[in-house]
């Protein structure tokens, strides 16, 4: 397969490869883009996993807590300027108020249902409209919805709706020491945006291919080492990873001294409560998705003719 520049510059932006380390992995894989990613890691090569999309696209993350249920949605615009505008953000806030009384289960099932405000409207048709008003594309990407049938749900946004959280926990105790360490963990996970809630939920095929990734990694690194010095290697690196992914695992970043999991526990104990963390939804605005870039100079020489 004939590898383009265009194969290489992508692998390069995803992975932090050099040009021709990213080169020769497309040719070694036969332009196959994952088998490429998984090649430079195991050689090394990969500076860091990165996310094949950029996080450019503006927009806003919002959300709603109604009793013990929750919504969480993801409105994008095309500039920063309208996704602060009061009619954009008057949009959002309804639809994720829709949103969490909405039977819908997906976004098709959502833009076909009634728009609450006017009920002779679909939730596209309102969306529509909203486009033609505020002259920008806009586009509801995604959503979900959380329940706590035995505890409480809470939210965070920061960054004026650049990140949104929501928390799920099984409590018998609901006051607002409970409510405010729940805060405090939503607001960890979304600076430090972990994977699972914990270790319970990382799947072993998930496990035997980081193993895979480490051990190539640590034979590279350390060829003359024996095999059993490398399994212990792994185990430590492996373990590390857990830390790093798994929320409960992760330092708390207000009290270095405990982890996620420890600060829940102390705050439970104070609190007479049994507190159990069982999910978290994180959004951050445009992740994923890549903005266009606006050649401002090039734009101005095209309209002076020149």
């Amino acid at each position: 397969m004939a590898i383009t520049a265009g194969m290489v510059k992508e692998l390069r932006e995803m992975t932090g490869a050099g040009m021709m380390d990213c080169k020769k992995a497309l040719s070694e894989t036969n332009g196959d883009m994952d088998a490429a990613v998984e090649f430079l890691r195991k050689n090394g090569q990969a500076k860091a996993e990165k996310k094949a999309g950029r996080i450019a696209a503006e927009g806003i993350v919002k959300t709603v807590v109604k009793d013990n249920k929750a919504a969480i949605v993801e409105v994008n615009s095309e500039t920063d300027f309208v996704a602060k505008n009061d009619e954009f953000q008057g949009f959002v806030e309804a639809v994720v108020n829709q949103i969490v009384d909405s039977e819908a289960a997906d976004m098709d099932a959502f833009m076909a249902e009634a728009w609450a405000a006017d009920t002779t409207k679909t939730v596209k048709d309102a969306l529509v409209e909203k486009i033609a008003v505020i002259g920008e594309n806009l586009n509801i990407r995604r959503f979900e919805k959380v329940a706590a049938d035995n505890g409480c749900v809470v939210s965070y946004i920061h960054g004026g709706g650049r990140i949104g959280v929501l928390v799920v926990a099984d409590t018998d105790v609901v006051n607002d020491d409970i409510k405010a360490c729940l805060k405090n963990v939503a607001m960890q996970v979304a600076a430090m945006s972990p994977k699972y809630v914990s270790r319970d939920e990382v799947s072993q095929e998930y496990m035997e291919h980081e193993k895979e990734i480490l051990l190539a990694q640590a034979k590279k690194e350390n060829p003359e080492k024996p095999e059993n010095i490398i399994e212990k290697m792994i185990i430590g690196r492996l373990n590390k990873e857990m830390k790093e992914i798994c929320l409960l695992d992760q330092v708390y970043v207000q009290d270095s001294d405990l982890t996620v999991a420890k600060y829940v526990d102390k705050v439970a104990k104070e609190n007479n409560a049994n507190v159990t963390v069982k999910k978290f939804v994180r959004f951050e605005t445009g992740e994923g998705l890549e903005k266009k870039v606006d050649d401002f100079a090039a734009e101005v020489a095209a309209q002076a003719g020149m």
